[in-house]
């Protein structure tokens, strides 16, 4: 909800969640276009320390700022 409050963080959102999203999911089960749960657990590991913590919301929309950034002037 955080992020749909922010239409400005859309394009970055839907850009990093396609970045996310391992190749060939489709080939995959469960057969739908999910982050790689290796991937997910690392960034929660790293971030809180823990992998079994919800993200909070304010940490999502501020790691998409920081993407937006990245990508402006990376």
């Amino acid at each position: 909800m955080a992020v749909a409050a922010r239409p400005t963080l859309w394009r970055t959102a839907a850009r990093q969640y396609r970045r996310t999203v391992p190749a060939r999911w489709w080939a995959q089960r469960p057969y739908l276009p999910l982050p790689d749960r290796h991937y997910v657990e690392f960034r929660l590991l790293t971030q809180y320390g823990r992998i079994d913590r919800a993200p909070e919301p304010s940490d999502v929309v501020n790691y998409l700022l920081w993407c937006a950034q990245w990508e402006r002037y990376g």
